[in-house]
């Protein structure tokens, strides 16, 4: 039987945003997958309902992660970027096959080059070509408390740690919260990055 992780939150509970009066998503990820003998991520809304999953994130896959929907439709396709000059990865539309004149990437994301230099900033968001800055990623992966700040300097995504029951924080399972003017799918994608990037099974830990 599944242990009961997802918010208990109600809809009408959830934290009010600056967007027009509109909600915030408040989204409880559970660090597992629904398949037996598989890495992954399990994402529920403040309703209970699953709303992403991530099914192939496993060791003999290290350079592909498909987001799906709960249905296992692929939403979002992120590829380690071949050739290229410290960890760089490219998010994807779908599940676009690797071939000349495949779809281009929405997304290109970088990991910071220089920690010691710039401690806060863990990856760049640019757009497809991965010339036009979009996003910033501060904070710390490892504690699960990460802001996603768009070039305006606003918040649009976050990650913190979820309080269990029992008064005990547990880094597989915490909240990522979603202004309602953010894609939702989008921030997880960032979260399947930060993960890959900075957790301690991929990498040194920060």
């Amino acid at each position: 039987m599944m242990t009961r992780v997802h918010s208990t939150v109600s809809p009408d509970e959830s934290l009010p945003s600056s967007s027009g009066g509109k909600r915030q998503d408040v989204l409880t990820v559970w660090k597992k997958s629904l398949l037996l003998n598989c890495s992954g991520f399990t994402v529920f809304n403040s309703r209970g309902e699953l709303v992403f999953r991530v099914d192939n994130y496993c060791n003999d896959n290290r350079e592909e992660i498909v987001l799906m929907d709960a249905a296992g439709k692929p939403l979002l396709t992120m590829r380690k970027k071949k050739l290229s000059f410290g960890d760089q990865w490219q998010l994807f539309e779908g599940e676009p096959k690797e071939t000349r004149g495949s779809p281009k990437p929405i997304y290109c994301v970088k990991k910071q080059s220089n920690i010691l230099k710039t401690p806060k900033n863990l990856v760049h968001i640019f757009d497809g070509s991965c010339k036009n800055f979009q996003f910033v990623v501060h904070g710390s992966y490892t504690k699960r408390s990460c802001q996603v700040i768009d070039a305006s300097g606003r918040v649009v995504a976050e990650t913190k740690m979820k309080e269990t029951v029992c008064g005990v924080n547990y880094t597989d399972v915490f909240q990522l919260i979603v202004q309602p003017d953010f894609d939702a799918a989008t921030a997880m994608a960032t979260v399947l990055l930060l993960d890959r990037m900075f957790s301690s099974r991929w990498s040194p830990i920060f």
